[in-house]
């Protein structure tokens, strides 16, 4: 470890376990647990009581778990060469084969099993902190093929990941885009990991060179990268139909804990409102200066600057200022994280890179970050943080089993403290050039994350409904839905470069069916609450922390009802509009004050 690094900066590692012998110690008991848990193979629902008994040892064997994998995830985290963290992440892993393996029979016995006797056992109160669990699995019951057909399905599930596997292979590892000459003058690679630079680059001339090698080498392979594609769609549909969904929509939302309302809604709060969207396009087209603004010129930031450091120490100060709207609690549980070694914070030689929250039940989350002195982690701060503190009220008042939350809401808490953030960093700054800047960066994420993730969504619900009423489909067909959402969606005030029609095929996540619509679903939830917090509506913190610890007692619709958000009614799409449309019209006003030199 970097003897630089002050240890109030690092985990304390000690607080899941003491040393290894306690890790190695938790392990033994583990594996005890498991064995008494595989004795009820077979016979789990013959009786009430074989239940109960085995979700008792499920619960305990759940938070043993839980501590191990993150421990030996965390050590290995830490740093990645280090031989023993490597060999502990290794047995940490294979546990979690054995865990899954020994308690795997659990679900089907449960799904299979005469469900009014289900019923009747739910019936009794001390079923009460596993009810939610098991009613989840009986929802699935309608969805499940006979226990042959399931393991024939089980068996294809290599062949069926093999679209998103060669997309994989053939766009990280062979594609080869070329070379650009980039700002310097010098001649320089292209990848898909510095393609974003370049796009943000203050040079027209390297924006489309970037551009332009991106999608000739997409274009290139496009009628192999739309058979990939179309087979995913058609598998996806295939087993959607199998499984007695009456499309794929609905199998993907139901396993969201969503529903078909809340996708359409979604789409129906975005068309209404995607004039908002083209006046914020024609804003950014006004900033460059430019005749002709190109879909390769949206990225550029016309305010970029020197960015500003800043130390951990300040950076924590502003978090906590941002946040005190959210409550003393609040304030004490993000002191308690920054004080007690919650947060690995500094990069450093072989640590993983990038930043997550994990948290461990019955000890606390922990935060992953490379904190590197820049004003922007200063929003990863509070985005992590969002996530602990979600964990922490939810770990406090739920057991394990009913702790976690669905990827509907995960995201929501730290979204939240990011707006927060943002809203505190406009309102406290003074300089009138860094507060545009500011506002900018929060209408960019919005932009990107509620109103592209959603012409992406819309972009898959087409094809997958063409492909399920049988229509034949060419890379020129989806070429041309891709192109055309662009135009709709960016307005009149941008060239729509017939490049971005091969956009479509650069996109990962179209891979997991209908699985972008979370991201904008989450940022307008997130605006819902953050505004409602702002403006200090009375009780609604309250109702807020209530949420955030709930874990997944309710459906994820209800947990969003509790802070009135309905992600099936189009008004809250509507709020996100409204709100995006303020700061654009906030900074609108700021570039008038700075015309006539009111700075």
């Amino acid at each position: 470890m970097n003897k630089t690094i002050e240890e109030k900066y690092t985990w304390n590692l000690t607080d899941i376990f003491k040393n290894d012998e306690e890790f190695y110690n938790k392990i033994a008991e583990l594996k005890e647990e498991l064995k008494e848990i595989e004795k009820f193979k077979g016979i789990l629902c013959d009786t009430k009581d074989n239940l109960y008994n085995c979700y008792q040892h499920y619960e305990k064997a759940l938070e043993n778990f839980e501590k191990i994998y993150s421990y030996g995830m965390f050590i290995y985290h830490l740093d990645m060469a280090n031989q023993e963290g490597i060999k502990k992440f290794k047995e940490v892993e294979s546990l979690s084969t054995i865990f899954n393996t020994s308690t795997s029979f659990m679900m089907p016995e449960i799904i299979y099993a005469d469900e009014k006797k289900i019923e009747e056992y739910l019936s009794d109160n001390k079923f009460d902190r596993y009810s939610c669990d098991i009613k989840y699995i009986l929802e699935k019951k309608a969805h499940i093929l006979s226990q042959e057909k399931e393991e024939l399905l089980a068996n294809f599930s290599e062949i069926f990941s093999a679209p998103e596997n060669i997309f994989d292979i053939l766009t990280n590892a062979e594609f080869k885009f070329g070379t650009l000459i980039d700002e310097e003058g010098k001649e320089v690679q292209l990848t898909d990991a510095t393609y974003t630079r370049y796009l943000k680059s203050q040079d027209e001339k390297v924006r489309k060179q970037a551009f332009d090698l991106m999608y000739n080498k997409y274009k290139e392979y496009i009628n192999t990268i739309t058979e990939m594609y179309l087979a995913n769609v058609k598998k996806t549909s295939i087993i959607s139909k199998l499984k007695n969904y009456q499309s794929s929509l609905e199998r993907a939302v139901k396993n969201d804990d969503s529903t078909i309302a809340v996708y359409n809604s979604l789409m129906a709060g975005v068309e209404k409102t995607l004039n908002i969207n083209h006046k914020f396009i024609s804003l950014k087209k006004d900033l460059l200066k430019k005749d002709n603004y190109h879909m390769y010129d949206l990225y550029v930031n016309p305010f970029e600057a020197e960015k500003d450091e800043i130390n951990f120490e300040e950076a924590k100060k502003e978090v906590l200022d941002a946040l005190k709207v959210l409550g003393d609690e609040y304030i004490d549980i993000l002191n308690t994280a920054f004080n007690n070694r919650w947060i690995d914070v500094y990069e450093r030689p072989n640590k993983r890179g990038g930043a997550y929250s994990s948290g461990v039940y019955g000890v606390h989350p922990f935060v992953l970050m490379s904190f590197n002195n820049s004003k922007r982690d200063v929003s990863t701060i509070a985005h992590e943080l969002g996530h602990s503190i979600h964990s922490y009220y939810s770990n406090k008042n739920q057991n394990i089993i009913n702790s976690d939350y669905t990827i509907l809401v995960a995201e929501v808490a730290s979204t939240v403290n990011e707006i927060l953030l943002s809203v505190y960093q406009i309102e406290n700054e003074s300089n009138k050039l860094k507060k545009a800047e500011l506002i900018y960066e929060l209408l960019e994420m919005i932009r990107a994350t509620f109103y592209r993730q959603s012409m992406f969504a819309e972009f898959e619900k087409i094809i997958h409904e063409k492909i399920e009423k049988g229509e034949m489909l060419s890379a020129e067909n989806l070429n041309n839905i891709y192109y055309d959402l662009n135009v709709k969606y960016f307005g009149n005030d941008i060239t729509i470069d017939k490049e971005i029609q091969y956009e479509w095929a650069r996109i990962p996540h179209f891979y997991s069916d209908f699985y972008v619509y979370k991201y904008a679903t989450g940022i307008s939830a997130a605006i819902c609450i953050a505004t409602k917090i702002l403006n200090k509506e009375e009780g609604f913190v309250d109702k807020y922390i209530k949420m955030l610890s709930q874990g997944c007692t309710k459906k994820s619709t209800e947990l969003l009802k509790m802070v009135d958000v309905d992600l099936e009614n189009i008004k809250t799409y509507e709020i996100t509009a409204d709100f995006y449309n303020q700061k654009i019209t906030e900074l609108e006003n700021i570039l008038k004050d700075i015309k006539t030199n009111k700075i």
